[in-house]
Order: structure tokens, then sequence, then C-alpha cells
């Protein structure tokens, strides 16, 4: 069984080939490929633990469970990453165990990733402004991945920490060459972008129907449990919203607020990304749509990312190795 530490995954697993890979596989969904998963999670003081599971038919059949912990805290109080955890690929057609590998990489990456697909899809094809509220490790992720389908030439950087605001923009100028304006006020920053990105454990809505203007595209990253919230029910109710998956959304994205609030239904979703990216149901209609993609995090997208990196490593021999 080969191993991967997080500097093997991030030397096998460049943002534009897991841009293609998660889109592949939500095409795959969306063609109606089986793609079955399952989760589970558990409250912990200080964080949480979160399992997910889902198998995969890509030059093989695939299966990979992940177990994340998450403790949002850490990086202050223990000097540790806020996620860390493991992913382990197994072959789908007999249970072999193939790989072990860093999720906090794996997880990372995929999310960018995926909401670099909605971008693609889903954003204006003229957008090139962009807030990023919260400008962590996440951030720093998206920037690259939007960077790769929409050529951002300004961005807003949001964060309650200035030092790490600055470090993003240090990032985004030398990196990218973009403008970059750190601290500006929320309202006024969004109202000015064409994307928002919003990748922060907040537990109350910092989005608002006033907040963004038409046209513009918010990917919803940071509500991966129930207590989290970054969106408004009012501007979900107001806006054309994209779930990553219906029923993870309803359960604990932002998405689940709006449900509670009892200004959405199920149905006044539009459509799930798989959907879209296979064309069996509509993406953005105008310019002047405000559309919400609620990304959870779905299991599928960790089996395209660690299978990536388990067909590379084969191909060029890089791995440790464990005997069991």
């Amino acid at each position: 069984m080969r191993v991967f530490d997080a500097e093997s995954v991030l030397r096998l697993l460049d943002m534009p080939s897991c841009i293609r890979a998660v889109e592949r596989a939500f095409r795959a969904r969306g063609e109606g490929r089986p793609a079955p998963s399952a989760m589970s999670g558990l409250e912990l003081r200080g964080g949480s633990l979160h399992a997910k599971m889902a198998s995969l038919e890509l030059s093989r059949p695939y299966v990979a469970a992940k177990m994340n912990a998450n403790f949002p805290r850490n990086p202050v109080e223990h000097k540790l990453p806020t996620i860390q955890g493991v992913v382990v690929l197994f072959d789908g057609t007999n249970g072999v165990p193939l790989a072990v590998m860093d999720s906090a990489s794996i997880t990372t990456l995929r999310t960018a990733a995926a909401s670099a697909v909605a971008v693609s899809l889903l954003a204006r094809a003229d957008a090139s402004t962009a807030t990023f509220v919260g400008c962590g490790v996440q951030a720093r992720a998206h920037l690259e991945a939007i960077h790769h389908v929409r050529p951002l030439r300004r961005i807003f950087a949001i964060d309650t920490r200035p030092t790490i605001a600055g470090e993003f923009s240090v990032l985004a100028r030398d990196s990218y060459g973009m403008e970059v304006t750190v601290g500006s006020s929320l309202a006024a920053a969004t109202r000015g972008s064409d994307i928002v990105v919003t990748t922060t454990p907040s537990r109350s809505a910092l989005l608002d129907v006033a907040d963004v203007c038409p046209g513009t595209f918010v990917a919803a990253v940071g509500a991966d449990n129930e207590h989290k919230q970054e969106i408004a029910p009012a501007l979900l109710h107001a806006a054309t919203v994209v779930v990553d998956d219906l029923e993870q959304c309803a359960h604990f994205g932002d998405l689940h607020h709006a449900l509670a609030a009892g200004v959405m239904r199920r149905e006044d979703v539009r459509a799930s990304l798989d959907q879209i990216a296979a064309g069996t149901k509509p993406g953005r209609v105008d310019d002047a749509e405000i559309v919400i993609f609620d990304s959870t995090g779905l299991a599928i997208e960790d089996v395209a990312a660690a299978a990536l990196v388990y067909e590379r490593a084969a191909a060029t021999d890089v791995h440790s190795t464990l005997n069991c």
C-alpha cells in the first residue's frame, strides 16, 4: 500500500489537473453513472470529526474513505493546521487498499477545484473582480483555482486577522499580478465584485441581500456543518441557488438555514453542480442573476483527486510503502 504525505500529494497533484478530474467526476454523476456516497460526523470540544466515503468509475473502479479532524482554533492555540486526517483509496472491484494519503492537501485542492468548476459554469464570462472573505489556506487555493478559469485582475481581501489578509494580498500581487485592496468594508468590497468566495468558520451570516449586486457569483464554502453559516436566508431566497449535493446542503449547508427559516423549499434549488456539468439542468440564464453555489464538499471529489495522485505515482514510482 502506497503512502503519500502532504508534500508528495502537492508534488503529484497540480491544480489544473485537479480541476479537470473533479469536473469529470461531477459530469459522470450528472450523467447517471454510479457514484454512491455516505458520510458521518461527530462534534468534539473545539472541533469536529467527519468521515466521507464514495465510489466512482474512473480508469478503474475506485473507492475512497476520508477521515478529517477540523479544529478551527488549532493555528492559534496549537500551531497546527485546522484540518488534519487521511484518505484511504481502495480498489473498487476487490476492496484492496491501494494508498493512504494526507487528507488536508487533498481536501484543500479538491474543494478549490470544485469551486473553480462552478465558477467556469456559473460566473459571468467577463468576471474579473473578486472578494475573498477569509484569507487562509482555502482562500489561497481558491485564488489559484479561479485564476485558471477566469482572468481575475482585481481582488479584495477580507479577514478578521490583518496579518493573514496581508500575506494573502502579497501572494495575489506577487504570484498573479493582481491589484489588491486589503481590509475594505465587506459590503463595499462584495458590491464591487463579480465573484465572492467565502471560506470562513462563521456561525452567523456574513452576506445579505444588500451586500451583492446583480450578476454576482458567490461560492459559499465554509458551511460544512449545521452550525456554520455564511449566507443569510434572505439572500439565498433572492438568488439562484446551485448545490454540490441537495441532501447534504439541506442538512448542513447554507441552504439548511434558508429551509429552517421557511424562505426556501428544496424544489427552489435550480440544480446540483453535476446536473449542470452534464447539461441536464440550466446554470446561469442571464448576466443579471445572482448565483450562489452552496458547497459542502462531496466525497466523489476526494475519489477523483486521490485516484489521480495514485495513478501518477504509479506511473513515476513516487511512493513509500506500508506492509499490510
